[in-house]
């Protein structure tokens, strides 16, 4: 899949490829011109990916070829066990979890999932988990707390599911509880947001002691294209209220929302999953070992305190 603001790369990069079929084909030495087209390639990519708008970044963040949060748990633990079930209604597919060991240490993962095709997508919901996925969330916390093992969430989501049987099994009320129970965790909580970031069917998962967010990521209230169509009735003006909501992950951090970026490869994830997660999984580790160092008590004041710092009230 090719975004619009790629059509220049992806028009370069074909030249290349006439270029070396005419090289093989021919004895003409076209080596010079090769890499000069190579550098010219690599310099409009470095442009291009250092200067995007904050809509385009948004564009990455929904890249079908990205990688999901089982993609980054496969590629990280050298165990896994998902576990399944709220205990009260059901097993949420948009929301997974279970123990893994990444290097050798124990952990929590827990994060919304996708799906690579439609039929998955379908099964996963569109990773929009209904109450019972955040009920399911907070039983695998308060088990990961019970073993004393740390608590890793992904983010990856356009919103809690918004249908009327979500309301009525109380999606208001399973996310604000989950907001409530994780500031308590006396585990260490490391929450990323690996993709799309969106309102309270994000943050229900997203109180912990850092929270990250990979570089081509959003996280806000709400999507460029509902509040487009709620101040203009309009999607078409999802580009001016993505740079309104200054959402990326770089508005985050210099809103002091979020604790620190994580550097994805040239062109986004999706152009080199395993090097993607191979950067994640040395973030998580040296984060983990930061806040183990930390007393749980000091943890939890420290995680109120970060919390409620946030934000301007005016009496």
């Amino acid at each position: 899949m090719l975004l619009d603001f790629e059509q220049p790369i992806a028009a370069l990069e074909g030249k290349l490829l006439e270029m070396q079929k005419l090289a093989d084909e021919s004895d003409v030495d076209v080596s010079e011109a090769v890499a000069a087209l190579q550098a010219k390639i690599k310099a409009l990519k470095k442009e291009t990916y250092a200067n995007l708008t904050r809509w385009q970044r948004v564009q990455l963040s929904r890249h079908p070829e990205r990688p999901y949060t089982l993609d980054y748990i496969e590629g990280m633990a050298d165990k896994f066990v998902e576990l399944h079930g709220d205990r009260t209604v059901g097993d949420d597919k948009a929301m997974v979890g279970g123990f893994g060991e990444i290097n050798g240490h124990p952990v929590m993962f827990i994060g919304q999932q996708k799906g690579h095709n439609t039929k998955q997508r379908q099964f996963r919901n569109f990773g929009m988990p209904n109450p019972e996925g955040y009920r399911k969330a907070l039983r695998l916390m308060k088990l990961a707390e019970k073993f004393n093992v740390p608590v890793v969430t992904l983010i990856d989501t356009p919103g809690a599911f918004p249908g009327l049987e979500a309301e009525e099994r109380g999606q208001g009320e399973a996310i604000a509880r989950n907001l409530k129970e994780m500031f308590m965790l006396k585990v260490p909580v490391i929450c990323v947001i690996i993709g799309e970031g969106a309102s309270g069917g994000a943050l229900g998962i997203a109180i912990g002691d850092r929270v990250l967010m990979l570089e081509n990521t959003w996280y806000s209230v709400i999507s460029p294209e509902s509040c487009s169509s709620i101040l203009w009735r309009s999607w078409d003006y999802k580009e001016q209220a993505a740079e309104a909501l200054k959402l990326t992950a770089i508005d985050m951090q210099k809103a002091g929302l979020v604790d620190g970026i994580v550097k994805e490869p040239l062109g986004g994830a999706h152009t080199a999953p395993e090097q993607m997660i191979e950067t994640l999984k040395y973030t998580l580790l040296k984060t983990l070992k930061e806040l183990e160092a930390i007393a749980p008590a000091d943890r939890i004041s420290q995680r109120i305190d970060k919390f409620s710092a946030m934000g301007v009230v005016v009496e």
